[in-house]
């Protein structure tokens, strides 16, 4: 496996030490995360994969608000990530996942650039990691006995849901990261077949984590 390069600046590296108290990561994990971080400071030139502002903040910003979610499903093993961009959550957690037996995570991302940013930290780091270079909605009719589906900054909570609904019809349950206008997506959400929750952030004082479950019992 290829090693993280040297030297990453000294803010960043700062950053990556106030991440690991929030959510504390084997060293292994780190040694995968880093390869990542290399990878999408050197794409980040030619694609927009992260707002620039948030590059010194990119453990506390993006990695740990995104691994975060691992431990609400510790022994989960097949994921899908909506619209994964730049990869977060749903390479990070891929990553976090590479040791794991028989762990899929299922990237979906239309942009054929960032899909192929994807693939290449999937070879890099050994994640677990299947890209889908596709529309969500042309995916995820294909995807079978998921068990998390998860999203960040892509579209309010009753788009998700909307796409997200085979899967939680097939028992998957939905979490979702969101800021601090969630109160107001959720009550936007008008079906009553669903179980909604939220959890505090770990990461982000304002943030909240949406758990979106199907009342209705698993659809086979």
């Amino acid at each position: 496996m290829p090693r993280p390069s040297e030297g990453a600046p000294a803010a960043l590296a700062a950053d990556r030490e106030a991440a690991l108290r929030l959510v504390p990561l084997t060293a292994a994990e780190q040694q995968r995360l880093l390869i990542y971080q290399d990878m999408l400071l050197r794409w980040q030139r030619m694609l927009n994969l992260v707002s620039a502002s948030t590059l010194p903040h990119l453990w506390t910003r993006h990695i740990a608000d995104s691994a975060q979610l691992r431990d609400l499903a510790p022994s989960a093993l097949r994921w899908a990530d909506l619209g994964s961009g730049g990869g977060f959550p749903g390479m990070v957690l891929a990553i976090l996942l590479a040791d794991k037996a028989g762990a899929e995570m299922h990237l979906i991302e239309r942009d054929k650039r960032k899909a192929a940013f994807l693939q290449s930290v999937s070879r890099e780091t050994g994640a677990a990691a299947i890209v889908r270079a596709d529309a969500i909605e042309a995916v995820l009719p294909g995807l079978t006995q998921i068990e998390i589906v998860t999203a960040r900054a892509i579209a309010p909570l009753d788009q998700l849901i909307g796409w997200s609904m085979p899967l939680l019809q097939q028992g998957a349950t939905g979490l979702f990261l969101k800021g601090r206008k969630v109160q107001q997506e959720i009550e936007a959400v008008a079906a009553h077949d669903l179980d909604l929750s939220t959890l505090p952030s770990r990461t982000d004082p304002s943030g909240r984590i949406v758990s979106v479950r199907y009342k209705g019992g698993a659809i086979r």
